[in-house]
């Protein structure tokens, strides 16, 4: 069974050009984003969770409670967010864009091999993906 905590480092993308374009994210944040492999570090202290992303461009880290709606700080807007663990080796983040009222959304799935990040927003046809690989 995998463990959800842990480090992990991003090697591939799929489809996320096409997702970040849908969403409106312009030209050069689309790039920065689709080019950054960030190192990913999942901890878990009770019901605290932390995630940190860090890479060459910046670096990012949100604490929050797991179950709870906290905000997110994006470059352009705040989200207001809610983490759940859905089982062993899955777990979801529900997000909601108070100026738009649009829903998105992030789902992790994990094996003993790394992390598969599904980017998903009702403007895009098509999700986004991110793929990790542990690390130790």
């Amino acid at each position: 069974m995998p463990s959800i905590t842990g480090k992990y480092q991003h090697y591939k993308n799929e489809n996320i050009d096409e997702y970040f374009l849908a969403v409106g994210v312009p030209y050069i944040g689309r790039k920065m984003m689709s080019f950054s492999s960030p190192l990913m570090e999942i901890t878990l202290d009770g019901d605290k969770m932390t995630i940190k992303n860090v890479s060459l461009f910046r670096t990012i880290e949100h604490s929050f409670k797991l179950n709870e709606e906290y905000e997110e700080h994006m470059p352009n807007t705040k989200i207001k967010s809610k983490t759940v663990i859905v089982n062993d080796n899955e777990m979801m983040t529900e997000s909601v864009i108070p100026e738009t009222g649009a829903k998105c959304g992030r789902h992790y799935t994990f094996s003993d091999e790394g992390c598969v990040i599904t980017l998903t927003h009702e403007k895009a046809a098509t999700p986004g993906k991110r793929y990790f690989k542990r690390v130790n």
